[in-house]
Order: structure tokens, then C-alpha cells, then sequence
């Protein structure tokens, strides 16, 4: 059970927030208002110019129209320690690639 009037942030995984149960705490007022850095079916819309395209999905429509939430498009990830970890990790990869290592021998594999 929700204290009325919580607000919500989610940075980590569109998938952990249920959205129609979202838009209905905020119509009915148990969800006071939201931060989101993350939606589930972020990858068709964030990082594309939508400025001249409509937006098909009805969840996401209602949820940048709603005042009480406000949406990044998924920079959470956009930290000095991220970048440096991916840039770090894509070297380490790189090296293992060209030192013969294939599939599941990959310390990164996700195969």
C-alpha cells in the first residue's frame, strides 16, 4: 500500500513500473507525481526525432501530456563512471576478440 500523494522515480528499468498502474495512481491521486528516466518501450521513440511523427503509443502520450511527471530520455546511464565503464569493458572485449577468445570463453559474454 502507497502513502497518498508518493512521488515516484524510477532511473533504473522501464520494466519495473507497471504504466497503466502508474496512470491510474495519478488519476486517482495515490501517485502524486513521477520522475522517470526509463520507460519500457523506450527504444522506438527515445534518441529519434519526433517532430514531425506521431506517437503511437497511448501510454507514453498520456504520460508526456501529464503534468505530474516529468521525463528524461534514459541519461541516467550519461555519467562520467558509465561512459568510462563501457568504454573500459568495449577495450576489454576488443582485446579478448583479437586474442583468439570466442563465444562463452568471453568474460563479457552474454550469449
Amino acid at each position: 500500500m502507497l502513502k497518498k500523494g508518493v512521488i515516484l522515480i524510477n532511473t533504473s528499468r522501464g520494466g519495473l513500473i507497471d504504466t497503466n498502474a502508474l496512470i491510474s495512481g495519478l488519476h486517482s491521486g495515490i501517485i502524486g507525481g513521477c520522475g522517470l528516466d526509463v520507460y519500457e518501450n523506450e527504444g522506438e521513440y527515445f534518441f529519434q526525432d519526433y517532430s514531425s511523427k506521431s506517437i503511437k503509443d497511448e501510454r507514453l502520450v498520456a504520460m508526456l501530456g501529464n503534468n505530474r511527471i516529468v521525463m528524461t530520455a534514459h541519461q541516467a546511464f550519461f555519467t562520467k563512471e558509465a561512459i568510462g565503464k563501457i568504454v573500459s569493458t568495449t577495450v576489454e572485449n576488443f582485446n579478448n576478440f583479437a586474442s583468439g577468445l570466442r563465444g562463452s570463453d568471453l568474460p563479457n559474454s552474454v550469449c
